[in-house]
């Protein structure tokens, strides 16, 4: 009889829904099979600008030595993850071993005393990608279309009819009414009784009287012989227009006259 495999054990793989408690000897893993993406740095500038801030250095003045110690540390260890990943920062690392040679060695008679710090090319990559770096990351916390923000369509259902608000404050429309009250108190000695219209045939009396296009002065649409009631009504009556989008209020500024204005199509 065969050798039943332990069943105790948790398998290390699962095929075709079976489990697999022993790999196969004959089993060929290809070396792009696995590929380990490091998102911590994006390039060697990237890794030498983290070393950097990790340690508060200053960027203008950067020991060269202590930065190529710990350089060459992570270059090891890209280079047990994957050689190819290792190729550009090896380049910056013999980049940073001659810097080091040029601060350690003599320098020749010949060499002219202005020579500039052999840091100078480095410092002034490392500054060129700090600022590419922050605006991009600037760029990137700004609102994106798709991503913190979704646009929205909602059709419009039929019949809906758009009812724009005047552009009249509601504390001057009720200032003017109170002066068309004040006008009307002066009337009531000579007031005469009339039959109550409602606010329905109001509405359609002041429709008749505003001729398209043409504005009225607000207080020529109340009849101040007819009292307090008489303004009542009319005012709930244009009231109502407006709601109705079937008049328009239009003020020049604050304090100033208001004028009322029938619609386009909607004056009698």
């Amino acid at each position: 009889m065969g050798t039943e495999p332990d069943t105790t054990e948790a398998p290390c793989a699962l095929v075709a829904g079976a489990p697999l408690f022993k790999l196969p000897e004959d089993l060929y893993i290809p070396p792009d099979a696995l590929e380990v993406f490091l998102e911590t740095f994006e390039g060697p500038l990237d890794l030498l600008l983290y070393l950097i801030k990790r340690q508060n250095l200053d960027i203008l003045d950067i020991p060269i030595a202590a930065i190529t110690d710990q350089y060459m540390e992570y270059v090891e260890l890209m280079k047990q993850v994957r050689l190819e990943l290792a190729a550009e920062y090896l380049v910056m690392a013999a980049m940073l071993a001659e810097i080091k040679s040029r601060m350690l060695l003599p320098r020749p008679a010949s060499v002219p005393d202005e020579d500039e710090d052999p840091r100078a090319e480095l410092i002034r990559r490392l500054q060129e990608y700090e600022r590419f770096k922050q605006a991009a990351q600037d760029l990137d916390a700004l609102p994106r279309l798709g991503r913190d923000l979704l646009p929205t369509c909602i059709p419009i259902p039929p019949g809906h009819v758009r009812r724009i608000p005047p552009d009249v404050e509601l504390s001057e429309v009720l200032a003017a009414l109170r002066g068309v009250l004040v006008r009307a108190d002066l009337f009531t000695s000579h007031r005469v009784e009339r039959e109550p219209l409602s606010v329905r045939e109001r509405m359609t009396l002041v429709l008749e009287r505003l001729e398209e296009g043409a504005f009225v002065p607000f207080a020529e649409l109340f009849d101040y012989r007819e009292g307090r009631p008489g303004m009542v009504v009319t005012f709930l009556a244009l009231l109502e227009l407006i709601k109705a989008a079937s008049l328009e209020l239009v003020q020049s500024g604050p304090f100033a006259p208001i004028h009322v204005r029938a619609r386009p199509g909607e004056a009698g």
